[in-house]
């Protein structure tokens, strides 16, 4: 047992961005400005959606959510990333690192799972329009959120519970500006194949099925528009469509490449992909209440009256 015991660190030091660190001061004035809008965005739709009940309809209720999301996911990470940027605190406790990456994978793969619903939502609300109430009623949609939620913890927790069953014999030094799954892996000792495939397989099983029901949400929604017989309808629900779809991909792009970069990724540049890995939990954040609230007439509406 007490081997154990000493084969987890006390602390990591966390570099921040590898080969950066002279100008990582600077970078971390448009991190904060992004977690700053990140927050107000974010808090904002979920004060004005708890307010207003006429907003307590499926669309809003995935919105909630998905600021929630954004808020868990860049305070994970954001206050560290800035402290070690402007402070050189760079430590961060064995059991801190942990949760830390409990946190932003488990809300990763919610963050996915929500954009998933409302590509759903949409999908519903545009093709069976008379439906869409009695089809995601309140209770199918609290069932939905529950639904990605767990999904989340039970898919991102054996991944946690598997780094803790490793030794860390070697140096503490993680190449990273938060404690993200593969780059702690990479400091323990012993063969790590398992933890590496777990990664992978949860990574294809949650972007490979949200991709490909959101990818056939919007097929079917674009054939619907366009047999919309006014031009002007069929431009609105266009637009609309390329908002949402420009989120996904701020979401996922970055995801896949912070995950494959690290198994695959050899010719990579370190600073290029940890400064991708900070945007990733730094842009759809700060993205989504601008796309998604500014865009959405109902809650313009409601912040003009406030």
């Amino acid at each position: 047992l007490n081997s154990t015991a000493f084969s987890h660190p006390p602390y990591f030091l966390l570099i921040g961005i590898p080969g950066l660190e002279e100008e990582q001061f600077w970078i971390a004035f448009p991190f904060c400005i992004m977690y700053g809008i990140a927050l107000l965005g974010n808090l904002s739709l979920l004060l004005i959606i708890k307010a207003e009940p006429s907003l307590h309809e499926p669309m809003f209720l995935f919105l909630a959510m998905l600021a929630f999301t954004d808020l868990v996911l860049s305070t994970s990470t954001l206050p560290k990333i800035l402290s070690i940027f402007w402070l050189g605190f760079r430590e961060i406790g064995f059991s801190s690192c942990l949760t830390q990456m409990f946190f932003i994978h488990v809300f990763s793969t919610v963050e996915s799972g929500v954009l998933t619903a409302m590509a759903l939502d949409r999908f519903v609300a545009i093709c069976c329009p008379l439906r869409h109430s009695s089809i995601l009623s309140v209770p199918v949609v609290v069932a939905l959120v529950s639904l990605v939620l767990v999904r989340g913890v039970l898919l991102v927790g054996p991944t946690c519970f598997l780094v803790h069953q490793r030794d860390f014999c070697q140096h503490h030094v993680i190449a990273h500006s938060y404690c993200e799954h593969m780059a702690v892996v990479k400091l323990a000792c012993g063969d790590s194949r398992v933890n590496v495939l777990y990664g992978l397989f949860v990574a294809f099983l949650v972007t490979g099925t949200d991709l490909v029901l959101i990818s056939v949400s919007y097929a079917m929604i674009l054939r619907v528009v366009a047999r919309l017989p006014s031009r002007e309808a069929r431009l609105k629900a266009f637009s609309t469509c390329t908002s949402h779809i420009c989120v996904m991909l701020a979401f996922y792009t970055p995801a896949l490449f912070t995950c494959f970069a690290h198994r695959f990724g050899q010719g990579i540049p370190p600073p290029v992909h940890i400064m991708v890995a900070n945007l990733y939990l730094l842009v759809p954040p700060a993205l989504n209440p601008i796309v998604y609230g500014v865009r959405t007439k109902k809650l313009w509406d409601r912040v003009v009256i406030l």
